[in-house]
């Protein structure tokens, strides 16, 4: 059976394969799902999306996300859910490229009230982090694997001997002249200051080396939409803890909602 098929034929309200979850990505441009396999990591219908609502405010962001399950049918299965925010017991504590009236919200309980069922509710890059870290780039990888996103800022996910530990923000970091590390590293910093690919790998060097020494990763993993070109910077970088690039790109965040949503029931 094609995605498509898949799709198509997954009859509404239906009960669904107990492996089978939705995975909700929340970005500040778009809003993604799909049905996934949460034990193989695959996609079983073709991936769907929606423009994030201008604004972004909550009400507005909620019907997005109704509307996408709406469309894969509403199967009865978990539904993770992604946020470009640290979540914390269900509560978005910061705002990235949405409305700052998620700042503090309940947002998992709206969600929940919405959408007429549990979910869960976790942050962008940790989705992300999981998702490679069962199915892509770091698979079987033990010890602590340090994701890190390059891309509007930088997410980060730490997963140890594959377990999550959540909101680790690594972006965040006090960097030169007390700005944020995200803001004079990140890929778009990377093209607002004209740096070229070999610059922007030797900062980054200094980046990553900050991390070892804090947190000595077993490895590295890159994601972001710079990470379809590696070549371009990843040489340039000097640590001794091995680089991964990210496999599973744009589906990441989904896949890892997913298989969040799945272990919370199992």
């Amino acid at each position: 059976m094609t995605e498509a098929q898949s799709s198509e034929t997954q009859p509404s309200g239906a009960q669904a394969s107990s492996a089978q979850a939705i995975g909700v990505d929340i970005g500040g441009t778009g809003v993604k799902a799909a049905l996934v396999d949460a034990v193989s990591g695959t996609l079983l219908s073709k991936r769907i999306k929606v423009p994030t609502p201008e604004g972004g405010e909550p009400d507005d962001i909620i019907d997005a996300v109704w509307s996408l399950i709406q469309k894969l049918g509403s199967p009865e299965v978990p539904v993770g859910v992604t946020f470009p925010a640290v979540v914390r017991n269900g509560r978005t504590m910061s705002a990235a490229n949405v409305s700052h009236q998620w700042i503090g919200l309940e947002a998992e309980r709206l969600f929940e009230q919405r959408l007429g069922r549990g979910i869960t509710f976790v942050n962008d890059a940790d989705a992300a982090g999981v998702a490679e870290q069962r199915f892509g780039a770091a698979k079987d990888q033990g010890g602590l694997v340090l994701v890190t996103t390059l891309g509007t800022g930088i997410g980060s996910a730490f997963i140890y001997n594959g377990v999550l530990q959540p909101n680790s923000e690594l972006g965040h970091l006090l960097w030169h002249q007390g700005d944020s590390a995200e803001k004079l590293l990140s890929a778009r910093a990377r093209e607002r200051r004209d740096l070229a690919w070999v610059d922007w790998g030797r900062e980054l060097t200094d980046y990553y080396r900050h991390l070892e020494v804090l947190f000595s990763p077993s490895l590295f993993v890159i994601s972001g939409g710079v990470s379809k070109s590696p070549e371009k910077f990843v040489p340039h970088i000097d640590i001794e803890t091995p680089i991964a690039i990210a496999t599973l790109k744009n589906n990441a965040g989904i896949i890892g909602a997913a298989a969040l949503a799945h272990d919370a029931v199992s």
